[in-house]
């Protein structure tokens, strides 16, 4: 069987997009890991596989995370599918919507930036009482799609990511596991973060989601105002808008950065 493929990046967060609106791929768990691995596959964090829409919307969204396993959301992937899916549409639309296992969500494209209208973040717990040995901060929870906990550190580019990543990824808190981030802020209003990624189970260089999670908790934590901006490892500043608070929760959340065509091809599996 040979696959077409699409590589995309979002703000270093990589994807392999695939056409799958006649239903007739059906990619294995091991398949998704095949494709999705640095030194045998394409390489990727992820793949997504476009297909018809069941509600209503120009599109179904499915999410694989580089271990094969499909999960509900991804920010990053997310911007990257409403471009890709943009492009399949090829009628000159600048926005598209696409039912996800979050809900439907809509992304608009401004050039090589894309703009996704994120669905309303839950379980906000900003005392956990979640600690790992060796972080100053305690863990604060948000589930904007997938689950995250985050924590902050005084040095962001000089401390353990891997191993405190994996111990709270893996913490008992957490049965079903979770996204790790970890927040340094740069200037008011302004911050940077790292994440270690359920299912990756390894640093990526940006998680979409976890900067949803990241902002509003800063933003309940230092009141900084909407929208705050977020650097990420892949070397690009992105925005988060959102409206609400802790009491009446947050909605209109929005996610704007880069989603980059890289290159299309072919895999035999």
């Amino acid at each position: 069987m040979r696959l077409p493929f699409t590589k995309m990046n979002g703000a270093g967060n990589d994807f392999v997009m695939i056409d799958n609106r006649d239903l007739a791929i059906e990619l294995s768990n091991k398949q998704v890991a095949m494709v999705c691995d640095r030194h045998r596959g394409v390489g990727a964090d992820g793949l997504l596989a476009a297909e018809p829409a069941e509600n209503g919307a120009d599109f179904k969204f499915r999410y694989y995370n580089a271990d094969g396993g499909e999960v509900e959301m991804c920010g990053n992937g997310a911007r990257c599918f409403g471009r890709y899916t943009a492009r399949l549409l090829n009628d000159g639309r600048d926005e598209v919507t696409f039912e996800t296992i979050a809900g439907t969500l809509s992304a608009k494209i401004i050039g090589r930036e894309v703009e996704v209208a994120m669905s309303d973040p839950f379980d906000l717990d900003l005392d956990s009482g979640v600690t790992v040995e060796g972080l100053e901060s305690p863990a604060y929870i948000l589930n904007t799609g997938v689950p995250h906990a985050l924590a902050f550190v005084a040095d962001l580019e000089n401390f353990d990511l891997l191993n405190l990543g994996a111990a709270l990824r893996h913490h008992a808190h957490f049965p079903k596991g979770t996204n790790a981030n970890f927040v340094q802020e740069v200037a008011p209003g302004h911050i940077a973060i790292r994440t270690y990624e359920r299912g990756v189970e390894d640093e990526t260089l940006a998680c979409g989601t976890g900067m949803v999670a990241c902002a509003i908790i800063y933003h309940l934590l230092e009141g900084a105002a909407s929208p705050v901006n977020v650097d990420v490892q892949g070397g690009e500043t992105l925005q988060i808008g959102f409206e609400g608070d802790s009491d009446q929760g947050f909605h209109h959340v929005t996610l704007t950065g880069p989603a980059d065509f890289v290159f299309d091809g072919e895999i035999e599996l």
